[in-house]
């Protein structure tokens, strides 16, 4: 497949040709999937037109609902350039623009709570809906305060997440995910209860992370001490995708201790096992009885992202202790994952990353879902 591709420095494919090899490879049968070539994770010019077909056009999960229970809570995020407040106000959640209208100034920086966003420039009120509520000194008589509310971007609340999309027409994001409730609504997402948010910045490409974050393969030899006792590669199922997510099974030995009894009336399949998805492009997740832990990726340049990882827990499952041990047990996963995807990458612009054979369904069967979203996506731009 990659014969037309696998001579030419990754440097010199140009777009075309790139977009013309994405859909091959998308294209191939799933009993024969290929991985994509490393060009694909390191030109400048593929990252840049992702930015526009895929990237400001898909969802990203920015955060927890509960992150922001009272009115005039908020925090801020950056999605590619766009600068952005996530806040509680009368209406419910909404993502504002983080730029004044005057002069282009940050109103906000981390998070708290507001009755107001006051511009530390020039000291023009916005409410916290973004309408402008004074402006002093404007006596220009082009100054029109009705035309200067803070821009603000689609912004919906599922599984207890809050979704943000940068695209003025947004893909209908109930249509992309709509069988993962039916997946992990046993669960009950929506009752998890957050206790701890971390971020980090990792030299990697954000597909590398979504494809590693989302495959079995991996586990028993990157995390042999953290993660194979638990959930072992060999037991690894790969679980319904959909137009716009994946998933799989990271299953238990049967000889294990139980990690937590979760939501009443929860399966003994459901309770001994790990279920992961990703909602395309940028969140994967993993959920267990009594955890969910999840990783929002934000591209910043073809070779570096900031990765938000936040960890719930149901209800009153787990005491003070055993969260902070998975707390620090998440840690440690994190970084071998990372020190992994960051030495990855410095091979990935050789002439012999050429893409090879994906393993079967069960272990990287999300991969090749991925890729064939991908192309959708570049088809329909």
């Amino acid at each position: 497949m990659n014969k037309h591709f696998s001579h030419m420095a990754p440097e010199s494919l140009k777009l075309p040709s790139m977009r013309e090899q994405l859909a091959e490879i998308a294209a191939a049968p799933d009993n024969a999937p290929q991985s994509l070539p490393g060009a694909f994770y390191t030109a400048p010019v593929f990252f840049d037109h992702e930015v526009e077909t895929v990237l400001r056009r898909g969802w990203y999960c920015v955060g927890r609902a509960d992150e922001v229970p009272n009115e005039g809570d908020y925090f801020t995020v950056q999605l590619l350039n766009e600068p952005l407040i996530i806040v509680r106000n009368a209406d419910g959640i909404s993502a504002l623009s983080n730029v004044c209208r005057h002069r282009g100034m940050k109103l906000a920086d981390d998070q708290g709570n507001a009755k107001r966003f006051v511009c530390p420039y020039h000291a023009w009120m916005y409410s916290l809906d973004g309408g402008l509520q004074r402006a002093g000194r404007m006596k220009n008589a082009g100054f029109d305060p009705a035309n200067c509310k803070l821009g603000s971007f689609a912004c919906e609340s599922h599984m207890g997440f809050i979704y943000v999309c940068l695209d003025g027409e947004p893909i209908d994001l109930n249509t992309q995910i709509e069988d993962i409730f039916s997946l992990i609504g046993e669960y009950q997402p929506d009752q998890y209860r957050i206790v701890n948010s971390a971020t980090e910045i990792w030299r990697t490409n954000w597909k590398c992370l979504v494809e590693n974050f989302m495959e079995g393969y991996h586990l028993s030899v990157v995390h042999p001490q953290t993660l194979h006792g638990y959930t072992p590669t060999g037991l690894s199922k790969k679980g319904p995708s959909g137009p716009g997510f994946t998933s799989y099974f990271a299953n238990y030995p049967q000889d294990i201790p139980s990690r937590g009894h979760g939501a009443p009336g929860l399966s003994e399949e459901a309770r001994n096992r790990s279920t992961l998805f990703s909602v395309f492009p940028c969140q994967v997740a993993s959920i267990s009885a009594s955890l969910f832990v999840s990783l929002s990726i934000f591209p910043r340049t073809v070779e570096e992202i900031e990765v938000r990882w936040t960890m719930s827990v149901y209800g009153d499952d787990l005491d003070e202790e055993t969260i902070r041990q998975r707390i620090d047990l998440w840690n440690e996963v994190n970084r071998e994952d990372r020190e992994k995807l960051e030495t990855m990458q410095t091979c990935l612009g050789s002439i012999h990353a050429t893409g090879g054979s994906l393993a079967e369904p069960d272990y990287e069967g999300t991969i090749h879902d991925f890729v064939k979203w991908l192309a959708r996506m570049d088809a329909s731009a």
